[in-house]
């Protein structure tokens, strides 16, 4: 899992706690890809469930490989707030720009 090594990683390096497994997927989803905007936002959500903290007011850093739409990251994010999360960073290595943009 490459989010999970790059959450890892940077976990290590910034000497920050890092909850690799407390964001879980709670049901399979289809794949993303060959999805448009609406489809993807509609198979993710309600897909994620937080098993982690209660504490509220935690800043937190979402680490993904790539982004290509943000719907997956939104919903993580969603999930994250309403878990009690003061503030969600998206931290990405790749976000892929939609053909109709290049």
């Amino acid at each position: 899992n490459q989010a999970y090594e790059l959450s890892a990683y940077a976990g290590r390096t910034l000497d920050i706690p890092m909850l690799g497994n407390a964001l879980r997927r709670g049901r399979n989803t289809s794949a993303q890809s060959g999805l448009n905007r609406k489809q993807r936002r509609k198979n993710v959500r309600g897909a994620f469930h937080w098993s982690g903290w209660t504490k509220p007011g935690k800043h937190v850093a979402l680490i993904d490989d790539v982004m290509t739409t943000g719907t997956t990251v939104s919903e993580c994010a969603r999930v994250l707030k309403r878990a009690g999360a003061k503030r969600v960073d998206v931290w990405v290595t790749a976000r892929a720009i939609p053909a109709g943009r290049r």
